[in-house]
């Protein structure tokens, strides 16, 4: 039998048992349409925290730190790489190496310190960072009241809203919205905040215990004033998402190395003269473009130090998303599953309703595999018709669950979120699978309808 005569066949006898087949095949439908919410669904979050990561600009960033600091972000670096006392110190030298590495657009320091702040007469501690210039196209100061820093040098504060609101003797509320930043960044935008900080500075008798090659450096702690004006409210915290202890207070950053304050380091090294060049933490580097990530990652490793990036925390994330999907799957594929036994019940109905049809079929000529092909045909045909609508069905439903989680966005006053996406392969593969699942429902009703004596079928009735 021509592939012609037996798709025709199929169709003449899906038009004659509509109401049935419609049924099954909207059976089909049900199940694809459920697969393909699902996994829209999940691969729609999985592109939202991927776009929140790289609008955050620590995609295209790794942060250094030194080996000799034990508390270095990744355990197995430290096992794999030199001894502590062996590698070298992450000092000014070292940031100036680090920037000039390919495809590196800067490598700036952390500077954040624990300090007293006064506002109007009264103290208040809290972590001040610096922040470098080219933080200003951070998505965290998108909804910021106020301006960005004038000149990465000026003496300027933006304060994050909840110590804002404990400048003005408020209790944080969380959830707050942007009517009450603004309304925070009314009574503060202009005014004065004097910073208390300590500086490391030398004693008479440093250079000459030097000299003698003395262990420790004499020094001395000074403690300065200075006064900042704040001319900003953030909403959200640009260190959210480094692992970095937060800041309440920025500064720019060249303005925040100026001052010399004391960082934790300075306590630990007791060697190092004041003056001499300063020893951070950790230095962040940012890159041209975050595909040059793992290359410029292999090259400061190779200088001794420790790297981390988010696209090393990305792989968990890549894996929980990887999982997430196949359980979405799973669940969805269920009502495919019951979909299946609709089509094996359908097609075994049609074996009983047309046993004389078969038998005369096979009378005149027709070979098991012609009569198996027909059954085919016909679970295949419900298969195809069935996975186009689910498809289309799945696209719709995640269209209304995507408006929906956005009007409820919109009434808490958050952005609207793309959190749906169907992608190509996944209609395809969804189609392809439903054809799939079809055939194989119509394996048993085929080979049964080809197992019927001629004879027999034709004494049926």
């Amino acid at each position: 039998m021509k592939l012609y005569d037996s798709t025709e066949l199929a169709v003449r006898n899906l038009r004659e048992s509509f109401l049935r087949n419609s049924l099954t095949t909207i059976g089909i439908s049900v199940g694809v349409a459920s697969l393909v919410a699902m996994l829209s669904l999940g691969i729609g979050l999985q592109k939202l925290a991927g776009r929140r990561l790289q609008s955050s600009g620590l995609f295209d960033t790794v942060i250094v730190t030194s080996r000799r600091d034990l508390r270095g972000f990744n355990r197995e670096q430290e096992d794999n790489g030199p001894a502590p006392a062996d590698s070298p110190a992450l000092d000014e030298p070292a940031r100036q190496k680090l920037e000039q590495l390919p495809n590196v657009i800067e490598a700036y320091p952390d500077i954040r310190f624990i300090t007293e702040l006064r506002f109007e007469g009264s103290p208040h501690l809290t972590m001040v960072a610096g922040l470098p210039f080219s933080s200003k196209n951070n998505d965290a100061f998108d909804g910021m009241q106020g301006n960005f820093f004038s000149s990465d040098s000026a003496p300027e504060a933006i304060l994050q809203k909840a110590f804002a609101e404990e400048l003005l003797g408020r209790t944080p509320k969380r959830g707050a919205d942007d009517v009450n930043v603004r309304e925070l960044a009314t009574p503060l935008l202009g005014k004065e905040l004097v910073l208390s900080y300590t500086e490391r500075t030398a004693t008479p008798s440093a250079s000459s215990e030097a000299d003698r090659g003395s262990d420790a450096a004499a020094y001395s702690v000074v403690r300065h004033r200075q006064a900042l004006k704040i001319v900003g409210i953030s909403d959200l915290d640009p260190d959210s998402m480094r692992g970095q202890a937060r800041a309440r207070v920025f500064l720019p950053l060249k303005f925040a190395q100026s001052l010399h304050v004391m960082q934790a380091s300075d306590v630990r090294d007791t060697t190092r003269l004041p003056g001499s060049a300063p020893t951070y933490s950790n230095v962040s580097v940012r890159l041209k473009s975050p595909k040059n990530v793992q290359a410029v990652e292999d090259a400061i490793k190779k200088m001794g130090f420790n790297t981390f990036s988010i696209t090393d925390a990305t792989r968990s994330m890549r894996q929980f998303f990887a999982v997430l999907d196949l359980f979405l799957g799973i669940f969805g594929s269920l009502a495919l599953a019951v979909a299946s036994i609709g089509i094996v019940n359908t097609l075994v109905m049609a074996i009983l309703e047309r046993r004389r049809e078969i038998g005369i079929m096979k009378a005149l000529g027709a070979s098991d595999a012609d009569v198996k092909g027909l059954f085919f045909a016909e679970a295949g045909a419900m298969g195809v018709f069935g996975g186009a609508v689910g498809v289309a069905l799945g696209w719709t439903i995640g269209r209304i669950i995507n408006l929906g989680t956005n009007v409820y966005l919109r009434r808490q006053n958050f952005p609207p979120e793309q959190i749906w996406f169907v992608p190509w392969w996944l209609i395809a593969g969804a189609i392809v699978f439903s054809i799939i699942i079809s055939l194989l429902s119509g394996l048993y009703p085929a080979s049964r309808a080809a197992r019927l004596d001629p004879v027999q079928a034709l004494r049926y009735e």
